[in-house]
């Protein structure tokens, strides 16, 4: 058996990626196919991993649709770069989605809504010495021997069990890798809430993960405290305006910025009308992931 293909599933949700992956190209008898229900991904990725017969572990979502060549692209990714340990790549916003899906798409995949990480969500060119800012869980294919020398996904982080993951593989000598070849179309969340709740939520546990990975506070990349420092400042704003206008410089030179990025995004995926809610999507991510680690640091 090549591939194991691991897929955790919440109750009451279905799994659309077996759909897509009836249609790959590539020999049904060189992988397998786990599906594990339960409150916890981690927790079922790890059941599913006892159970894997393959050479290699594929972890998917359960929405995603995988591309037709993904196997294939895989297995020569791999044959080509034996050094490699871990591999992922982009996933991508699905054209059938809508229009809150799409454009909250293109904010993830862009360099000033997502920093390094927008390369998650979009296609970037080929990285072989990659790190836990490129890769996720929804698209990723580990070489068994990994988790033959390392602990499987953490159950005490969701999400960030898989940046957690990456960190610790690439400190125990793994080599970690991103193609723009290994493609899944993964749907964004449908409305404004489960937007916001997905970003909070990534800003609670990027401390935690740097806790459990005992990162000294001074080695977190400064970057990750921007979004919480700006909040900040916008609550305190009264006061600093107070002691002297020239504090309203960071808002304007945010505002100008914001709106200069929302213009190239509408401009590139060629969606004029996105350019009226792409301001409001990048201040939203910014403010609830900042304020998520500022939750996440008091909850400490």
């Amino acid at each position: 058996m090549k591939f194991s293909v691991i897929v955790p599933v919440g109750p009451g949700r279905n799994c659309e990626v077996l759909e897509s992956l009836k249609h790959v190209d590539y020999p049904k008898k060189h992988f397998e196919v786990l599906v594990e229900f339960g409150l916890n991904p981690s927790e079922n990725r790890n059941r599913a991993m006892k159970k894997a017969k393959g050479k290699f572990f594929v972890f998917l979502d359960d929405e995603a649709m995988v591309a037709p060549d993904y196997f294939k692209n895989a297995e020569k990714f791999f044959s080509t770069h034996p050094e490699v340990s871990i591999v992922g790549g982009p996933q991508l916003t699905p054209k059938s989605d809508g229009f809150f899906a799409k454009t909250s798409g293109y904010v993830m995949s862009s360099f000033f809504g997502a920093y390094v990480m927008a390369s998650r969500y979009a296609v970037r060119a080929e990285n072989l010495d990659a790190d836990e800012y490129s890769l996720t869980s929804a698209n990723c294919v580990v070489r068994r021997e990994v988790f033959e020398k390392i602990k499987p996904f953490d159950p005490r982080l969701y999400p960030g069990e898989d940046p957690e993951l990456y960190a610790r593989a690439k400190k125990a000598g793994f080599v970690l890798a991103y193609t723009p070849k290994l493609v899944v179309f993964h749907k964004r969340r449908a409305n404004y809430y489960s937007f916001m709740r997905q970003f909070f939520r990534y800003g609670l546990v990027r401390m935690k993960k740097e806790r459990i990975n005992r990162t000294p506070l001074l080695m977190v990349n400064p970057v990750f405290f921007m979004p919480s420092l700006f909040l900040l400042y916008l609550v305190t704003l009264p006061f600093w305006l107070w002691l002297h206008n020239i504090f309203i410089w960071p808002l304007l030179i945010y505002s100008v910025l914001v709106c200069g990025f929302s213009l190239y995004e509408s401009w590139k995926h060629n969606h004029p009308l996105a350019c009226i809610v792409l301001p409001f999507w990048f201040l939203s991510m910014h403010l609830t992931y900042g304020a998520g680690m500022i939750w996440g640091l008091v909850k400490r």
